[in-house]
């Protein structure tokens, strides 16, 4: 009986170990500083496509986009010209976060300006 005990402690203590992340993020952190720090072109075209990858190849837990990936990729995108997108997925940010919609409204509206 005590080895029963024992064992089953070891397989409950082993198990919780295992980790699982949330989020899958495809290293779209090192893409954009690295965009922020040198700012061109081509490091700009790598970050956004990290971020496509994290938006449409999500193997997180969740199976849901990060907090805060659509305004970022959002911003990027309406820094590149493309406003429509980049007003669209901010939007999406506020659908998927509604606690962000302070924030990303006001962001909304200094662009739309």
């Amino acid at each position: 009986m005590r080895k029963i005990i024992i064992s089953a402690i070891c397989v409950i203590a082993l198990a919780s170990c295992q980790t699982q992340t949330l989020y899958s993020w495809y290293d779209s952190e090192d893409a954009t500083y690295k965009y922020t720090m040198r700012g061109t072109d081509e490091l700009l075209t790598k970050a956004m496509a990290q971020y496509e990858k994290v938006i449409e190849k999500q193997k997180g837990v969740r199976k849901v986009v990060p907090p805060g990936v659509n305004a970022e990729y959002g911003y990027l995108l309406y820094k590149a010209g493309k406003k429509d997108e980049g007003l669209a997925l901010l939007r999406a940010e506020i659908t998927a976060y509604p606690e962000s919609e302070k924030f990303i409204s006001r962001i909304i509206k200094q662009l739309e300006k």
